[in-house]
């Protein structure tokens, strides 16, 4: 279970001050009973002595004689106990004993061939006394009580700053090189990990700094041949000696040159990061038509058969260009693993569902399908990608909000789901 550095301080300190507290009580407790009980024996010590000296002296101030104890018995005040036989035979000394339900003090000492039995009754001194202890025990309590009150408040004190840095964390952007002021703060410790972390900070933007100007200036370079591909391929397609196998093979080349147009565009999507940007509502099936297009020709051949069941009503609200690379990905792959049967497209309840009769999925393979260069065991069938695809559309849905599903079976095809809110729900919403 985590916890605020505020708490786990709040928590210390209650805890520490609490046992000194308790400890301190106890000790003031333990320490006033034993003096109390040192007080006590000094006054019975005093008073004997006098009294005795006083009888040896005026034998007629002696206290009447107690047939059944054997000796004289009085009391150091008015108080009237009758001791018990049993007294009779304890030794000379002071003792406590328990008569009447009362705790007394009985001292007793030789006066010539008999004994002087003197009472002393400390029992409203020791109520006294109990009332002071319980008071200072309620009061150990209620400061008890007082200091987790303190703690927090103090705690809240010792960590402000550190919530400062926390806030001030959370509000920078990874690309940004705007650092954090250590200025801002006092503690010695505190300003030795802001310099650490601008120093991170620093790093790590100029990383992606230098990474998305990598992949947009890479991006951008291969868009000049690409295009002069794809425009040598449509003036080789209009020469009418070309031959049948070539002709396949200039497709080939074709569908190539489309497939890294659209990993380009996929690129400079990611390095833009504008996934904020550019979100309308798009109509569904006429970008669905638009992505099945460049297939078309591999349909005819393989009699593989696209299925769009999409209402022409239906619009989403999504980025246009990153919808395309993603449905363009998405069918790519099912076309590629699926030899027969159809690919079929359907929107429902907010998701739409790319499903194909192709080869399938390994169960173990699913975990890592969206993992970069990864390529599940080509004994699947179909043909092997580069293990980028998914990979980009992946990154895509995360940059976009829109969360995507894969469910299939070997050899009886896969499901991709993927989540589009409706533009008219957004609408409503917004």
């Amino acid at each position: 279970m985590r916890h605020s550095l505020r708490f786990k301080v709040a928590f210390a300190f209650s805890v520490l001050t609490i046992v000194l507290l308790v400890a301190q009580s106890l000790g003031v407790r333990v320490l006033a009973e034993a003096q109390e009980e040192k007080l006590i024996a000094a006054l019975i010590h005093d008073d004997m002595v006098s009294v005795l000296r006083s009888y040896e002296a005026n034998p007629s101030l002696l206290p009447p004689f107690d047939e059944r104890l054997g000796g004289f018995v009085s009391a150091a005040d008015r108080s009237k106990v009758i001791l018990p036989p049993s007294v009779a035979v304890l030794p000379a000394g002071t003792h406590e004993i328990v008569v009447g339900g009362k705790e007394i003090h009985v001292a007793i000492a030789a006066l010539g061939t008999a004994r002087l039995y003197r009472v002393y009754d400390f029992s409203s001194y020791e109520k006294h006394f109990k009332e002071m202890i319980d008071v200072l025990m309620t009061g150990t309590g209620l400061f008890a009580l007082l200091t987790v009150w303190l703690s927090f408040g103090v705690s809240g004190m010792l960590v402000r700053q550190v919530s400062s840095l926390a806030r001030q964390v959370k509000a920078l952007r990874h690309e940004s090189t705007a650092s954090i002021n250590p200025g801002r703060y006092d503690e010695a410790e505190l300003i030795g990990l802001v310099e650490a972390f601008n120093d991170y900070h620093r790093r790590m933007a100029g990383m992606i700094a230098r990474e998305k100007e990598f992949a947009g200036d890479v991006s951008h370079e291969l868009r000049t041949p690409l295009t002069a591909i794809k425009t040598s391929c449509e003036l080789l397609e209009g020469d009418p000696a070309l031959g049948g196998k070539s002709r396949v093979r200039l497709a080939q080349i074709h569908r190539a040159a489309d497939s890294m147009h659209e990993i380009v565009n996929a690129l400079l999507m990611l390095a833009r990061d504008d996934s904020t940007e550019g979100v309308e509502p798009v109509e569904l099936a006429r970008i669905i038509g638009t992505t099945l297009a460049p297939f078309a020709a591999h349909f005819a051949a393989s009699g593989v058969h696209p299925v769009v069941d999409v209402d022409n009503s239906v619009r989403v609200s999504a980025n246009p260009s990153a919808l395309a690379i993603v449905l363009s990905n998405l069918t790519d792959n099912a076309v590629r693993h699926t030899a027969h049967g159809r690919v079929r497209f359907s929107y429902a309840h907010g998701w739409l569902h790319i499903e194909d009769t192709g080869s399938g999925i390994p169960e173990q393979a699913l975990p890592h399908v969206f993992d970069r260069f990864y390529r599940a065991s080509p004994a699947q069938g179909g043909k092997e990608g580069f293990g980028i695809g998914l990979s980009i559309v992946k990154k895509i849905c995360d940059r976009h909000g829109w969360a995507i599903q894969i469910q299939s079976e070997p050899y009886r095809g896969t499901r991709v789901s993927l989540s589009l809110p409706p533009a008219g729900a957004e609408s409503a919403a917004g």
